[in-house]
């Protein structure tokens, strides 16, 4: 179990990115071995909205139960085998709030999950756009940049979810590939050399009635 903020024990994960901007935001990508779950906690004011996305990136069926619970365990999200989701939720107590992923119905397959967990409103880029006075052109222009370099962050992180997955599912094919033709070729000599076997039973069964 860890907390969003990292400051519980640390476990075996790998953080993909991780940043904060005017709205809290964490992003990280971590292992989810098979019958296990994992939990993250973020301590959020009350009244405060928060906003959840999850992706599997790999492994199985590319699905994993979600479930989040507030303060005093309330369950407020919970869904089971899917592949990405997201949720928001503003808060009516303050506390640590909790995220957990389950993978506990697979035996076998472990799981690679994205998680992006944001907390607050964002807060405007200019102090005069809490008034009432209009926007001067370099300020419109500012303002306009920032919604673009947004938008571009988003797609950015949707573009690496995407390679990241068609890179693992190529590695598994490729893998699966390789070793089909390893079989292949092992079946093909093992073949090779029952035919020679075999002609070669043939001759000399051919010989030792000549001999006789």
């Amino acid at each position: 179990m860890r907390s969003l903020g990292f400051s519980c024990v640390p476990v075996p994960v790998l953080v993909l990115v991780l940043h904060v901007v005017l709205v809290g935001s964490t992003e990280l990508t971590f292992e989810l071995p098979d019958n296990d779950k994992q939990c993250f906690y973020e301590e959020v004011e009350n009244g405060v909205k928060f906003d959840i996305d999850f992706q599997v990136i790999a492994g199985g069926n590319y699905d994993v139960d979600c479930f989040v619970t507030d303060p005093l365990q309330n369950i407020l999200y919970h869904e089971r085998k899917k592949q990405y989701d997201s949720f928001s939720h503003t808060t009516a107590m303050a506390g640590a709030y909790k995220v957990c992923f389950s993978n506990e119905f697979s035996t076998f397959s472990h799981k690679i999950v994205y998680l992006d967990f944001r907390t607050g409103d964002e807060r405007p880029l200019l102090p005069v756009m809490n008034s009432a006075t209009a926007l001067t052109q370099l300020e419109s222009t500012c303002l306009s940049i920032h919604e673009i370099l947004k938008v571009v962050s988003e797609s950015q992180t949707r573009y690496r979810l995407r390679e990241a997955h068609d890179r693992i599912r190529a590695e598994d094919i490729h893998e699966r590939i390789s070793y089909w033709s390893v079989g292949e070729t092992a079946l093909l000599f093992a073949v090779s050399a029952g035919q020679v076997l075999m002609l070669r039973s043939f001759f000399s069964d051919k010989k030792g009635s000549i001999g006789t």
